[in-house]
């Protein structure tokens, strides 16, 4: 087969979940559902903690962030896959490919690590309450919330460049919905020491250390709660993590979930199922866990939703 190279020759192909186009009008609305849904969800948590001062703490401070990345999360992969269902075609470009992984990796690592300090905040409220103005002090949580964005772009940029090096000379079809960093790198028919390498080293320090951070938090947490003597106390400090430790399972749960299934089978269709729950079922269900179990977040989207329709007139207003 002729070689292809970095150049963008040649194009890649999604394979996506049917090839029965009487099942793309389904798998259409469908997606196109969930993702509205989480773009609706995880903007109006953002403009909710913009919105209402009571919500200017640096859990919710977090919260909008993970919002934010969630919303770049599924835009990165859910639009082209319907672009590709609604005209019936499979084709991405080399360029698209590589900027679908890079995105892909970025708002991955980003969910990541903003979990992680968000595991990190709760520790400090529930273990050590007292010093937690003055250790989650604005600057902190801007210098977090930067440190996180920097090391996920720093991420994303390594694994993306070594992409450029590799020539492909198999099948171009990814069985997969979106350019996944693996399936790319099954494709090439150049030398991938260097990719993996990269890959192993990022996943164990922005993957393995994170998650070691959160286990090692809710260890405290929990140690620090069973020792309240106060029913109250421990139900209102479980309550205060609970939100983010249901996040924090669903994420690394279904994100585990695609490994494991990869690793155990070589079906493509079970990867891909697993796939589908932690790049789009995930992000779609944080902002109902987190309003469901936050009363007040539930008082600030009922506030933000009673003040829209005053606030569309005002734009159309100032547009005429």
């Amino acid at each position: 087969m002729e070689r292809g190279n970095q150049t963008g020759v040649r194009n890649f192909l999604l394979l996506g979940f049917s090839e029965d186009p009487d099942l793309q009008p389904l798998l259409f609305r469908l997606f196109l559902s969930m993702y509205l849904v989480t773009f609706t969800g995880n903007l109006a948590i953002i403009l909710a903690v913009i919105s209402d001062s009571h919500l200017h703490t640096p859990m919710y401070f977090f919260l909008s962030n993970l919002s934010f990345a969630d919303i770049g999360f599924t835009s990165t992969t859910v639009p082209k896959m319907l672009l590709n269902l609604q005209t019936q075609s499979k084709v991405i470009t080399y360029g698209g490919c590589l900027s679908q992984a890079f995105f892909f990796i970025l708002f991955g690592c980003l969910d990541n690590l903003l979990l992680t300090v968000m595991a990190y905040d709760r520790f400090v409220a529930i273990c050590h309450p007292l010093h937690y103005m003055v250790i989650m002090s604005p600057r902190v949580c801007g210098l977090l919330a930067l440190g996180s964005w920097g090391l996920g772009v720093t991420a994303s940029m390594l694994m993306t460049l070594t992409l450029l090096k590799l020539s492909f000379c198999r099948s171009m079809k990814i069985p997969h919905f979106f350019c996944d960093f693996p399936a790319v790198l099954n494709l090439a028919c150049s030398d991938t020491l260097i990719n993996h390498t990269v890959v192993y080293f990022l996943t164990i320090t922005l993957g393995v250390f994170p998650l070691s951070g959160i286990l090692f938090s809710y260890y405290q947490i929990f140690s620090s709660i069973l020792r309240m003597s106060s029913v109250r106390s421990k139900y209102k400090a479980f309550s205060t993590c609970g939100s983010h430790f249901s996040v924090v399972s669903l994420f690394y749960g279904t994100g585990l979930g695609v490994y494991l299934s990869s690793a155990v089978t070589s079906s493509s269709r079970t990867s891909l199922v697993a796939s589908v729950m932690y790049t789009t079922v995930t992000p779609m269900l944080n902002p109902f866990i987190y309003s469901l179990r936050s009363r007040d977040m539930k008082g600030a989207l009922v506030r933000l939703i009673s003040r829209a329709p005053c606030l569309i007139h005002r734009a159309f207003r100032g547009l005429s």
